[in-house]
């Protein structure tokens, strides 16, 4: 069976690569409280490594404050200890079964940090989108050479993966872009 080129499939996977980054900078954290800043986190759960939201609610209870309910009362500790030892430089006060995390304002250095921390995410996001037209450029190649497209087609098809790669690069700058104006605002 012969390999077919699927122009829909290489876009499905830029877009995926465009979701992750999107993740990706939805975790970086602004002046503002955000539920998402939490998702990297992963604890140490029932012998493993777990994401936090599998074993707590996150809830925004005020703009600059995000509030914790630990699901299992013998988690509380692991979940403080996960989220203090997070490189996201918070520090929960514990109630019981719920935690609550002080949003600090952010200094312009620490902003400075996190629009390269954002430019770092772009840039692999940008990385894989090309691994997708790479893989997708090398299919139309093959299917070339053993005589099962046409030149024209081959052109046609290389143009398409090309639009659609420039597309989603313009995607992940504009969502750049916003990131770094959010993180910046005062």
């Amino acid at each position: 069976m012969s390999a077919t080129f699927d122009l829909a499939d290489l876009k499905r996977r830029m877009q995926g690569a465009i979701q992750s980054f999107r993740n990706d900078l939805a975790s970086l954290r602004t002046g503002r409280a955000s539920a998402n800043i939490l998702d990297p986190i992963m604890v140490d759960a029932y012998g493993s490594m777990m994401p936090l939201n599998q074993v707590a609610t996150v809830n925004v209870p005020e703009p600059r404050m995000l509030s914790v309910q630990v699901w299992d009362r013998s988690m509380v500790s692991a979940v403080e200890k996960a989220i203090r030892d997070s490189d996201l430089g918070l520090n929960p006060s514990t109630e019981g079964q719920t935690m609550r995390i002080r949003i600090p304002e952010l200094n312009e250095q620490r902003r400075k940090e996190m629009v390269k921390v954002a430019h770092k995410y772009a840039e692999e996001a940008r990385v894989a989108v090309r691994h997708v037209r790479r893989d997708g450029l090398d299919l139309l190649k093959k299917l070339e050479k053993d005589g099962d497209m046409a030149r024209d087609d081959f052109e046609k098809a290389s143009e398409q993966v090309q639009k659609a790669t420039d597309q989603s690069v313009v995607e992940i700058d504009q969502a750049l872009a916003s990131k770094e104006k959010e993180i910046m605002q005062v």
